[in-house]
């Protein structure tokens, strides 16, 4: 049975033997708790059972599912909270019904290794995904076809959506929310959980990550300072300065630490900071550049385009607020 006190999206949590209790928590905790506060237009949850029982779930926990396969006939969101591993395939009956839900046009999602039930049912074929960085090679040794990206928390095709680690399916679960409710729920979710509503960075930043030392100390105060004030003026060299390091330095403590180069990395905060204003404000694109430290709108264009494959104007229309900003629609800074 669906819990009668919202009428929002149905979102169908599989449930199996030696379940991921920590993905599965993610997803409860996104999805599945009351939220009275948020009207009754929230998510109604459901946990369906893929096998008969008795289940266990890893820490010594059994069990007891809502429903079965059946209920997945009525969802609006399907996710898989991580699997048994890779080498174990999903049930027939199962891989039948995602398909047949896909196709009526519910939102399949995966948790960490859950991406490996997607996969199984075909739907993943030559689209972008990720997983866990542990599960790269073997994911694309099962299936060859499908582009897997190394370097992020979570990738949405649509109607097909997949989160690296464990706990980067909070990161995409809180995406989810965004996607239905707007940034400003998503945003009320995220401190209630007290987490970011959104996360800079990929998973590659957390691969055998070196020891911290002091050097680490001077690089986290440095990219405080910059994630605090996007819009300054700063060039490679002024941040070896701030840093009390080399360029050369600069560069390798970025590479091992955050994963890319300070260049590069300044540049996805600026388009991170864009995104969070274009969800907020209808602010002019010249003067969304400068709040962000973009050059100009050609500049922010070129560079919001190549980071998240959409223009400003584009993710505003689908992301933005619904209702007239406040003022002239300038931000003060």
């Amino acid at each position: 049975m669906t819990p009668p006190a919202t009428r929002g999206p149905l979102v169908a949590a599989l449930v199996y033997d030696r379940l991921c209790t920590f993905e599965y928590g993610v997803v409860v905790e996104v999805f599945g708790l009351p939220r009275p506060e948020l009207g009754p237009d929230w998510y109604r949850f459901v946990s369906c059972a893929i096998e008969p029982g008795p289940l266990r779930a890893v820490g010594g926990l059994r069990v007891d599912a809502d429903a079965g396969l059946d209920l997945l006939k009525e969802a609006d969101l399907i996710v898989a909270p991580g699997w048994k591993g890779a080498e174990v395939e999903p049930p027939a009956e199962l891989v039948l019904a995602l398909r047949q839900a896909h196709s009526r046009g519910a939102r399949l999602m995966s948790v960490c290794s859950g991406v490996f039930v997607l996969a199984a049912t075909g739907l993943l074929d030559g689209l972008r995904v990720t997983t866990h960085w542990r599960y790269a090679e073997v994911l694309k040794a099962k299936y060859p076809t499908l582009q897997f990206d190394k370097d992020v928390l979570y990738v949405d095709q649509g109607r097909v959506l997949t989160s690296a680690g464990s706990a980067a399916g909070l990161d995409l679960s809180l995406h989810v929310v965004r996607r239905d409710f707007g940034p400003e729920v998503a945003n009320q979710v995220a401190r209630r959980l007290v987490v970011p509503a959104h996360r800079n960075g990929g998973q590659r930043q957390y691969v055998q990550r070196p020891v911290p030392d002091r050097e680490d100390a001077k690089l986290s105060d440095l990219l405080a300072q910059i994630q605090a004030r996007p819009q300054q003026t700063i060039t490679v060299a002024a941040m070896a300065r701030m840093a009390a390091m080399s360029e050369r330095t600069l560069h390798r403590r970025f590479l091992e630490t955050v994963g890319e180069a300070p260049a590069s990395w300044l540049i996805g905060v600026r388009v991170e900071r864009a995104r969070e204003l274009l969800e907020a404000h209808d602010v002019p694109m010249e003067e969304l550049a400068r709040l962000c430290g973009f050059g100009g709108a050609a500049v922010l264009r070129h560079h919001f385009r190549r980071r998240l494959s959409v223009s400003p104007s584009q993710y505003r229309a689908l992301h933005g607020r619904r209702t007239p900003s406040d003022t002239d629609g300038r931000i003060l800074t």
